[in-house]
């Protein structure tokens, strides 16, 4: 089934909707949809390298909306869609678990969500159903998938195809390295004497 979406989303990078299309998976992936809209956004920035900060741009606007969607059904609709969606992504178990401590670092696990690997939709339901203030949530998200979408259209815009295979195959990993190093300065600077 993944490989058939994946197909099928490549594909979509070619159609002359294609912008249409980035919004539309952007806004459903933050909220229910397994496929990150970045398989769509590297193909489309490499056939027009010209339109990487358009098509980049409408990839964050599309995520960021769609992370209110998700927002809202983990605070309106937790129990008959909210509940179903982390079931089926194997959450549900550590839901109550992630829940406990999340509105002390709910903005923190807004922006490492949106910028890793990690199911973001998650993040947004779990965001709506502990009550995260809408305004910390708002610009976690616009910080998170900003940066995300923006270095891929960047890199592809400077390296081109040659960096595809390379961001594909390794867009986690880069992308938790980043994380880490991220609140590695952070924790080094909270250690360091003041004084």
């Amino acid at each position: 089934m993944l490989r058939s979406l994946y197909d099928w989303t490549m594909n979509l990078a070619a159609h002359r909707h294609a912008g249409l299309a980035l919004f539309f998976i952007a806004l459903i992936e933050s909220s229910v949809f397994p496929i990150p809209p970045d398989i769509l956004l590297i193909p489309m920035i490499i056939a027009a390298p010209t339109k990487a900060w358009r098509y980049a741009l409408i990839c964050l606007a599309g995520s960021v909306i769609g992370g209110m969607i998700g927002y809202g059904i983990g605070y309106f609709l937790f129990e008959t869609v909210g509940q179903p969606v982390l079931e089926l992504y194997g959450y549900a178990a550590k839901f109550d678990q992630f829940r406990d401590y999340y509105n002390e670092w709910g903005a923190w696990a807004v922006f490492i969500a949106g910028v890793t690997p990690f199911p973001y939709k998650v993040i947004t339901i779990l965001s709506g159903v502990t009550a995260l203030d809408p305004v910390v949530f708002t610009i976690a998200s616009i910080c998170a998938r900003g940066l995300r979408f923006f270095v891929i259209a960047a890199l592809i815009w400077k390296f081109g195809p040659a960096i595809r295979d390379f961001i594909e195959k390794r867009l986690g990993l880069l992308f938790t390295i980043f994380v880490v190093v991220l609140i590695g300065g952070f924790a080094a600077v909270k250690l360091l004497p003041h004084g």
